[in-house]
């Protein structure tokens, strides 16, 4: 049985939208189905912004979006409740050495701080989760 992971908002996006999915994304989801996640609080506002965007892009209409945002809603995913506390140093800490965004750091310290495997698709986030012996994945 696997635990929880770090969820970015790179995965649940590409649950949203079918030209982003692949078979190791669709994997995750069922994952996450069955033994949930972990998140900072700033991913339900990099979730809201990629429809935001999608949205104003044509990408996908209104409807569309509300309805992929009840379905992530009914996911297993807990909020870290510490992870706005860390923001200003183990956050920031971690995107200087790192060379990443505050946002991508959040992640990388909470999967680092928990001991968690971390989802993501960016790649400047995986190599820096490799440096600090953090499983990435897919």
């Amino acid at each position: 049985m696997s635990a929880p992971l770090v969820l970015d908002a790179s995965i649940a996006a590409a649950w949203c939208f079918a030209d982003e999915a692949d078979a190791d994304t669709d994997s995750l989801l069922d994952r996450v189905r069955d033994e949930g996640a972990m998140v900072p609080a700033l991913w339900h506002w990099e979730v809201a912004n990629i429809f935001a965007t999608a949205v104003r892009r044509n990408r996908i209409g209104v409807p569309d979006a509300k309805a992929q945002l009840a379905l992530l809603s009914v996911l297993p995913i807990a909020t870290d409740p510490d992870s706005a506390a860390r923001a200003w140093r183990e956050c920031l800490a971690l995107a200087h050495a790192h060379r990443l965004t505050a946002y991508d750091a959040a992640y990388l310290e909470l999967a680092s701080r928990l001991g968690l495997d971390l989802a993501t698709k960016d790649s400047d986030l995986h190599t820096a989760a490799r440096t600090l012996g953090v499983k990435v994945i897919p």
